[in-house]
């Protein structure tokens, strides 16, 4: 019989180890250590560094700490294929009196830390005025005489371990990267003549991490709390959901917590589907960047080990569910060839489009989890036939 109120759904899941191969990786360009200095390198939203004959790191860049902007999650996943991957994200971001001010999250990199992701925190030293919005700055650029100095410790650190890079490096560097941004950001405000956002956010920031990185760990948990409950009660342009949003928290095997919502979580039996959706009103799939956003959850979604609501455990099932209503009807990575061959040509796609959901069927296939693509009535749960 199935069970169906998601919506007062809150899980509570485990994770006691990652395995996933990212089967659609980019190839990355590749640049000398030379371009990293100088910042040429950062023209590119991920690259590859060679630093040694036959040794290389996968480096990504985030514009922004804010998860949910630029698609930071696929740039990181298209370092995945390397063994050593290391990302770049701004421990503050101001984007003017009238742009958004966001901080960098200890969740985000306690989960780079799962991923096996080294994280420079880094602060952002030039800035231009917007001459679209008249209280904004643009082409924002890091300060990459400190990144290099970082890079070459991080070539000098014995890199088995992701986590105690990630964690030495809010203890050692995080106030001295927070009081950096704010000088950084006083001296834009002062040569761009925009005003910016008060400063007493750094402040709290720098204060937290000088009583103990466990109060910034804290203070960030409870701003991923509250992302979490803002994002379970909003619908987004790009998401069409069937069942109520679910809060979901999963502890890791290194003691963090992660605070997500499932876009769809629905009690089939003793099966706890979660689902992330992703949809696109104006063409019949979502852009690229927005699908291995999706992957990145199912990197986690597909290995979870345990989930309960309340006492009762479930066995968990993670899809993606890829939707636009310039489609009819539904299909996933399970079905028969023939089935998909129709859907195709009911819905006149073609030859790329094609052969994109066939990888994206293939990487569901490689790492255990559901991938459905359809219409924006397609319910994936039902899709299943559990």
């Amino acid at each position: 019989m199935r069970k169906n109120d998601s919506s007062k759904i809150s899980i509570e899941a485990e994770i006691e180890k990652i395995e996933y191969q990212p089967t659609l990786v980019e190839k990355l360009k590749q640049v000398s250590l030379d371009d990293f200095k100088s910042g040429r390198a950062f023209s590119n939203a991920r690259f590859v560094v060679e630093y040694e004959p036959l040794k290389t790191i996968a480096i990504s860049q985030w514009k922004s700490p804010k998860r949910t902007r630029t698609y930071p999650y696929a740039r990181v996943y298209d370092t995945l294929s390397y063994p050593v991957r290391l990302t770049i994200i701004p421990f503050v971001k101001d984007e003017g009196w009238a742009g958004d001010l966001d901080f960098l999250q200890w969740d985000t990199v306690s989960l780079m830390s799962l991923l096996g992701v080294y994280v420079i925190p880094a602060y952002y030293g030039q800035a231009k005025p917007s001459k679209k919005y008249k209280e904004k700055i643009t082409a924002q650029h890091f300060d990459y005489a400190y990144l290099a100095e970082r890079l070459h410790a991080f070539l000098s650190f014995n890199q088995s371990d992701a986590g105690h890079w990630n964690m030495n490096e809010l203890q050692e560097k995080g106030v001295h990267v927070a009081r950096s941004a704010k000088s950084a950001y006083a001296a834009i405000a002062a040569d761009t003549g925009v005003p910016l956002h008060k400063l007493q956010g750094i402040d709290l920031r720098i204060k937290e991490m000088l009583d103990d990185v466990q109060n910034f760990k804290t203070r960030s948990r409870k701003g991923a709390q509250s992302a979490q409950a803002r994002e379970s009660r909003t619908t987004h342009a790009k998401e069409v959901t069937h069942e109520s949003k679910a809060s979901l928290t999963i502890k890791n095997f290194i003691g963090g917590y992660y605070y997500w919502t499932a876009d769809e979580a629905v009690v089939i039996n003793d099966n706890l589907v979660l689902v992330e959706k992703k949809n696109s009103n104006k063409s019949k799939l979502p852009n690229r960047g927005d699908v291995k956003d999706a992957l990145v959850k199912m990197i986690l979604f597909s290995n979870l080990t345990r989930t309960r609501i309340g006492e009762k455990e479930y066995k968990p099932l993670a899809a993606v569910g890829l939707t636009s209503p310039l489609l009819r009807g539904g299909i996933h990575n399970k079905m028969n060839g023939a089935e998909i061959a129709n859907f195709f040509a009911e819905n006149s796609l073609n030859a790329k489009q094609r052969l994109w959901i066939q990888k994206l069927f293939n990487e569901a296939n490689t790492n255990r989890f559901v991938l459905a693509v359809g219409s924006t009535e397609m319910r994936v749960s039902e899709l299943l036939a559990l």
